[in-house]
């Protein structure tokens, strides 16, 4: 007699869906995937693991062979996602780790265009989001303790039977939704971000906007400890060079990077290009500089910058390099604070950026 098999129920069917009922949310993104290396910079297919360690902080990224490791233009679901229950509770509505949506609606919002093809590498993100395991200490609370998850707990697409696609669902894990609808963990980015098409260039204007933010003084980091923190697989000299080309080119939205050396010491200073005077909701980032040591790097602070400990935010602190002079503290943080970008600029081009077959190690 054949063994009766156990079916689990859904998760879904344990949450209330939050109904997206338009894409149009100023865009937001989660600090820690903003400062930590979860993603891959290539749009080649990586099943290398990502393996990062700052002080107590752990980040481990493993991927299966068959979809590979989500990439950063994948994570473009995230910060949709973050996006849309920033947006419904500043208006008061209920929301829920359990999103019900058109892809018209995320696809427009990320400035895609929206036929066959591009519903297709939808259908691919969402694939190798859930596959994408991660185990992490971040927020671990009181206690240590390791939180292991996937991007997306479960998704499906809800289609008519010509195959037409007229809706999708997923569930995000816990770890993700506290991290937004907790308001102090998430930013507000430029729309023009999802024009940026280089996994490097994306990555650093994740992390100008989350260190340097909105502070006159900006932001100092050593290349090497930059590469440590990409989790980008390619060589530090090489990884250097992008860098340089990057900088040469001025391509991020709201900043401006200046190359500098130290003795042997390459260093990026990331300064905004346009400071806003929009407020915020709170203290985010102070000044400081990092104990470098703890993660590997020389600790010899820039000549010339007046540097101190940060108070606010010392795991930040452990993984960061230095800022200098004195800022405000409330320059770097905000959920409510927008970009002045058009917030429909992004919106005008085709990207394509889940097309993962061209590139390649980033």
């Amino acid at each position: 007699m054949p063994s009766r098999r156990l079916i689990t129920p859904s998760e879904r069917s344990k949450l209330d869906p939050f109904v997206v009922a338009t894409g149009d949310a100023s865009p937001r993104d989660q600090r820690d995937l903003m400062e930590r290396p979860f993603f891959s910079l290539a749009k080649s297919k990586r099943t290398t693991p990502i393996l990062y360690k700052a002080g107590d902080v752990r980040v481990e990224v493993y991927a299966v062979p068959e979809h590979g490791m989500a990439t950063i233009w994948d994570a473009d679901v995230l910060i949709w996602a973050a996006s849309q229950i920033v947006e419904a509770e500043n208006l008061g509505l209920k929301t829920s780790r359990f999103l019900r949506f058109t892809p018209y609606q995320l696809l427009i919002a990320v400035g895609r265009q929206t036929g066959a093809r591009e519903y297709k590498l939808l259908k691919g993100a969402l694939a190798r989001l859930q596959a994408t395991v991660i185990r992490t200490t971040i927020r671990h609370g009181e206690h240590w303790r390791r939180h292991q998850f996937s991007w997306i707990n479960e998704w499906e697409e809800c289609a008519r039977r010509d195959g037409r696609l007229e809706g999708m669902e997923f569930v995000l894990p816990d770890w993700f939704y506290r991290g937004v609808i907790d308001r102090s963990l998430v930013l507000s980015i430029d729309p023009a971000y999802f024009r940026l098409t280089g996994g490097i260039e994306r990555w650093l204007y994740r992390v100008a906007r989350k260190h340097a933010g909105r502070q006159p003084k900006g932001w100092l980091f050593e290349i090497a400890h930059l590469h440590k923190k990409s989790g980008s697989l390619v060589r530090v000299s090489d990884f250097a060079l992008q860098i340089r080309l990057i900088a040469a080119r001025q391509p991020l939205p709201g900043y401006s990077l200046h190359i500098k050396r130290e003795g042997r010491r390459e260093l990026l200073r990331i300064l905004p290009a346009k400071l806003s005077t929009v407020p915020v909701d709170g203290a985010v980032e102070a000044p400081g500089t990092s104990h470098a040591n703890a993660i590997g790097t020389p600790h010899a602070n820039p000549s010339g910058l007046r540097t101190h400990v940060l108070e606010s935010n010392l795991e930040s602190n452990l993984e960061s390099n230095c800022c200098s002079g004195p800022v405000r503290r409330a320059d770097n943080a905000g959920a409510s604070a927008e970009p002045q970008s058009n917030k429909h600029s992004s919106r005008q081009q085709s990207l394509l950026l889940f097309d993962h077959k061209a590139g390649g190690k980033r």
